[in-house]
């Protein structure tokens, strides 16, 4: 197995940046990535549509500025960024960590829940996305958009059809979006984490399942959410400064 590393210091990658993270309460990667930012240097703006813990989370963080917002609805996520500008003066980093999942074999599932998953998971990185371009053009100064896929997107497991057609349409829609906004001098890239391991998928997910998806990782263990937010805040950095419609995989599986 390859052991957890300690846990890093910070190093300034995002000083001074303002940093949007969808879907960041809780204790998974969203989480993780507005905990990285802030000690990167960034100002962090928190949002969740589960209002009760997005303000949990902003006590638990201390210095960030929370707005709830339903990524399914366009009002909700305009009003992220107005409140944004409004209280920072901009935004120089969108981080679309939002996403539902589920499993259900493709021969039982409803329209309803097709639709459901791809409309938080795939609508809703392209409002947010829409709407942080908009933005850093108004601004003038560029930007960065972190999307967060999945291996998934890529390799075919049971009962994921639309979690995997989502994250897939995140990749697609990652690549086309940076060609889009190229020109305003955005960048947009994405991750696409296999398997890390945190209290609420530990509790939604079978035991027999997470043991499953443990053993296709060759580091012998799930990572652990900051392992991820680390590379998403790589991406975010001017460390990325050309890196621009990439996927890249957080990952330990078998190829």
């Amino acid at each position: 197995m390859i052991p957890v590393p300690g846990y890093p210091k910070g190093a300034n990658l995002l000083q001074d940046k303002v940093v949007v993270v969808t879907a960041a309460a809780g204790t998974g990667i969203g989480s993780a990535v507005a905990k990285r930012s802030l000690e990167e240097g960034a100002r962090v703006v928190l949002s969740d549509w589960h209002e009760r813990r997005l303000r949990e989370k902003a006590e638990e963080l201390g210095e960030v500025h929370a707005i709830p917002c339903d990524v399914t609805k366009e009002d909700d996520v305009q009003r992220l960024m107005d409140g944004t500008v409004a209280e920072y003066g901009r935004i120089d980093v969108l981080v679309n960590n939002a996403g539902l999942g589920g499993s259900k074999s493709i021969v039982d599932m409803s329209d309803e829940e097709w639709s459901r998953v791809l409309d938080v998971t795939l609508n809703g990185t392209f409002r947010a996305t829409r709407a942080a371009a908009r933005a850093f053009i108004a601004q003038g100064e560029g930007g960065a958009i972190v999307n967060n896929a999945s291996v998934v997107g890529w390799r075919a497991q049971a009962e994921q059809a639309h979690y995997a057609a989502a994250k897939a349409g995140v990749m697609a829609l990652t690549r086309c979006a940076a060609v889009d906004v190229a020109p305003y001098g955005i960048r947009v890239n994405a991750v696409a984490p296999s398997l890390a391991m945190h209290p609420f998928l530990a509790k939604v997910t079978t035991e027999e399942l997470l043991a499953e998806l443990t053993a296709r990782e060759v580091s012998g263990r799930a990572a652990e959410p900051w392992e991820v937010a680390n590379v998403m805040v790589f991406l975010a950095s001017d460390h990325a400064s050309y890196l621009t419609g990439e996927v890249i995989s957080v990952s330990s599986q078998h190829a």
